[in-house]
């Protein structure tokens, strides 16, 4: 079943189910860029969709912002 593949590879990637139908999954998953161009090449062949990448993101920790 590719809904379970899906979520093994997702599991193995340390990808988070954002959001979960009858039919789809949304993922999220974070880290190199390498990481997740293979997670996206393993997710192709079972019905990947669509992918959203936002590229490299800063937040700062603490009670000072980013200047």
């Amino acid at each position: 079943d590719n809904r379970v593949e899906a979520l093994q590879l997702a599991e193995a990637f340390r990808a988070k189910v954002i959001d979960a139908t009858t039919e789809s999954f949304i993922f999220e998953i974070t880290g190199a860029p390498r990481k997740i161009d293979d997670f996206v090449a393993l997710m192709l062949p079972i019905g990947l969709v669509e992918v959203s990448r936002t590229g490299v993101a800063a937040i700062s920790r603490g009670p000072e912002g980013i200047r």
